[in-house]
């Protein structure tokens, strides 16, 4: 696929993120001169050549009073791990669930679930809630706290 000027207006336009309003991509096309219809129909077109690879939205917690952030990891025999993956991942408080590789002999964690809580308390009263409920009292596991906030942005094109 070749881009054309539209195109990598286009690109500017969302990378920065999507308006907020109702028809967010109406509104990106009246900017590049495009109906909503043809600022989607590109975007499809992109990803379904891979210029765009995914499209997906940056929740800046901290900003919406959630600072208490948990990192559970969790190591899981490999042989239970798409079972306990799968019941941790459906638990209504867990944000990310997800495996990893261990970096032994440092760290033997596999499975990582993130919690997002306005207090450390309450994250850590469904933690013990869901070791509890979901019986993972034998499964290692630590409780890391966010210390510090990276910058969150979606990707870059250009």
């Amino acid at each position: 696929m070749v881009l054309d000027d539209l195109d990598y207006r286009l690109i500017a336009e969302i990378q920065g993120g999507l308006p907020i309003c109702s028809h967010p991509y109406a509104e990106i096309g009246e900017r590049i001169g495009l109906d909503e219809q043809e600022v989607i129909g590109r975007i499809e077109q992109m990803q379904e050549n891979g210029i765009i690879k995914r499209m997906g939205i940056v929740v800046r917690h901290h900003e919406l009073g959630y600072t208490a952030n948990a990192m559970v990891v969790w190591d899981v025999p490999d042989e239970q791990l798409d079972e306990i993956g799968d019941k941790l991942g459906s638990q209504e408080c867990i944000t990310l669930c997800y495996q990893r590789p261990r970096r032994l002999p440092d760290w033997p964690y596999n499975l990582f679930c993130m919690i997002h809580g306005k207090q450390k308390t309450p994250v850590l009263e469904y933690i013990y809630s869901l070791v509890e409920q979901l019986n993972l009292g034998h499964i290692p596991h630590k409780v890391l706290f966010s210390g510090q906030r990276f910058k969150q942005r979606g990707a870059k094109y250009q």
